[in-house]
């Protein structure tokens, strides 16, 4: 089983103290020359007088930017401390055990729009970028990052068994293991009967998050899509939808309280 996590916009702010950032030290070295060029790249950019703008930051997050100039100085913690919006705090790793921490080390990549790909402890300081930003003396961050992840993903994927994939579309953009669609599971939440029409953002991202922590935390090993479902519906109601027609993946609904 391979899990897939976007990251957040919001950030833990850095430590008081620390190593600071080690670029050649993070996982996936290869991608190192890219993480470079984008890092200069974001800095450059976040002096700009338009860097609000570029950078698709509202003024009262202008610091988050001015921030982003000192990242290499900046203390750093482990990514998926650094991490900090819903589907993290329901992904909770401070809580982890020590089999979902060992597990987690080759079975979680997170995508970043800075970082291409990180594994949870590797240690990354906060910054503000969105993958749609436009940053000074670059492409769009997409196709820069497509050509180089996704055959870091699709190695990451291989003889992992299934893949669950908890970005957005926004974020899947940037890379997908190639090959592999069958084994692609998607988690959509949903409300339960009696409940709201729709649930929201914050708690659907939450219930991913919490869905990621208990699939670490079980004892099963998933080889097929089929046996993920069976650890989530130990602990909600679920749906599943097999893939067809254009969906060539599966597709696993959590029915959750809101």
């Amino acid at each position: 089983m391979l899990i897939i996590l976007p990251p957040s916009e919001t950030k833990r702010p850095a430590p008081d103290d620390g190593p600071s950032l080690d670029l050649e030290g993070l996982s996936f070295g290869d991608l190192a020359p890219v993480r470079s060029r984008v890092l200069d790249a974001l800095i450059e950019t976040s002096r700009e007088p338009d860097a609000l703008r570029r950078l698709m930051v509202p003024p009262s997050r202008g610091d988050e930017v001015a921030r982003n100039e000192l990242i290499r100085a900046l203390p750093t913690r482990r990514a998926v401390d650094t991490y900090a919006g819903p589907l993290y705090a329901g992904l909770d790793p401070a809580s982890w055990s020590p089999h979902a921490l060992r597990r987690a080390e080759d079975r979680v990549v997170i995508v970043s729009a800075l970082w291409g790909a990180l594994r949870p402890a590797d240690r990354i300081p906060p910054y503000r970028l969105h993958v749609c930003a436009r940053l000074v003396g670059m492409d769009r961050l997409e196709p820069t990052w497509r050509s180089v992840l996704v055959p870091r993903l699709t190695e990451a994927a291989e003889r992992r068994g299934p893949i669950l994939d908890l970005r957005s579309p926004t974020y899947q953009a940037v890379g997908r293991p190639h090959g592999l669609d069958d084994q692609m599971v998607t988690l959509r939440v949903r409300a339960a009967p009696g409940g709201p029409a729709r649930i929201g953002d914050v708690v659907a991202k939450r219930t991913r998050g919490e869905a990621a922590r208990h699939l670490l935390e079980s004892p099963s090993e998933p080889r097929e899509p089929l046996e993920i479902a069976d650890v989530l519906a130990t602990a909600w109601p679920i749906e599943v939808d097999a893939p067809a027609g254009r969906n060539r993946g599966w597709t696993i609904t959590l029915v959750a309280a809101a």
